[in-house]
């Protein structure tokens, strides 16, 4: 399996929104779409939950409430945090059925929107920051530094044992039936590759002789970026932590597909890195 290459449209035009007039020169443009991000990280979506919902720029443009996601065919799209007042839909409802632009447009409106909510002060100095470059910085005159949204890289990874069977574990605060692929939270000056190895003998107790990077995903509950894996694992023995994963087993792709139909394991939602890389390996396009 290779790595995956996007095919979103979305220019987030990093060099134009450097310029402040500029990007509220786009406030006026006749294409330009808002979305609304509510309280929940929900975004504005028809009543199906399958679509999203914009609205056309009102008003004047206020610098410090309107986040410039970016632009799509030279249409800019603005984010703006918004009431939990019409029909809305989480990204997990989304990600599966949005076309990939549109999917991305919506990633980065949570995680703009969200960053604002929770991080106006600097967090040096406790000064009130300002919004500058469209809502992708906050400047601090208090230090005179900048201020960008922080993210939190997390490692997913699929284990296969020598006779290619996937690893798949029981997260303790899931429902009975959900499993999914080994995932974990970098730490402070780690690696990738350190946080793979850490992360998987932890919550497993299996050593790797393989890696390989095959795809990332922003989540931004709050603000993660999920890195995507393919390991093999040293032997067979599994043995879990038993407080954070309960219980986790190797299937053979039959196995798992028998047990999916008889309603005894749920896999993860389509959307998520996780479905994708459970997928490849269902369709025999991925190998450590």
């Amino acid at each position: 399996m290779e790595p995956w290459v996007s095919n979103s449209r979305l220019d987030r035009a990093a060099d134009g929104r450097l310029d402040e007039a500029w990007v509220a020169g786009l406030w006026t443009h006749p294409g330009a779409k808002v979305i609304g991000v509510d309280d929940r990280s929900n975004v504005s979506s028809d009543p199906t939950g399958h679509e999203l919902r914009w609205i056309r720029p009102g008003g004047d443009y206020d610098p410090e409430h309107h986040y410039l996601v970016g632009a799509v065919d030279g249409g800019p799209w603005f984010a703006v945090a918004a009431t939990p007042e019409g029909p809305s839909a989480s990204l997990r409802q989304l990600g599966g059925v949005l076309p990939e632009t549109e999917a991305d447009i919506a990633t980065t409106a949570v995680a703009l929107v969200n960053w604002h909510r929770v991080a106006p002060y600097c967090g040096r100095c406790g000064t009130l920051t300002q919004v500058r470059e469209g809502g992708h910085m906050r400047w601090c005159s208090g230090c005179e530094r900048q201020r960008f949204p922080r993210t939190d890289p997390a490692v997913i990874v699929a284990i296969l044992d020598e006779r290619g069977r996937l690893l798949l574990g029981h997260h303790a605060g899931w429902e009975p039936t959900r499993v999914s692929i080994l995932a974990g939270f970098v730490e402070a000056g780690e690696s990738l590759e350190a946080a793979v190895h850490r992360e998987i003998r932890e919550e497993s107790g299996l050593e790797l002789s393989a890696l390989r990077y095959v795809g990332s995903q922003p989540w931004p509950f709050p603000r993660s970026l999920m890195l995507g894996f393919v390991a093999r694992a040293v032997g067979a023995e599994v043995a879990v932590d038993g407080a954070e994963i309960e219980w986790a087993n190797f299937y053979t792709p039959a196995e798992l597909e028998s047990l999916v139909d008889a309603g005894e394991l749920t896999l993860p939602m389509r959307s998520s890195i996780a479905s994708r890389i459970i997928t490849a390996w269902r369709e025999g396009r991925l190998d450590a």
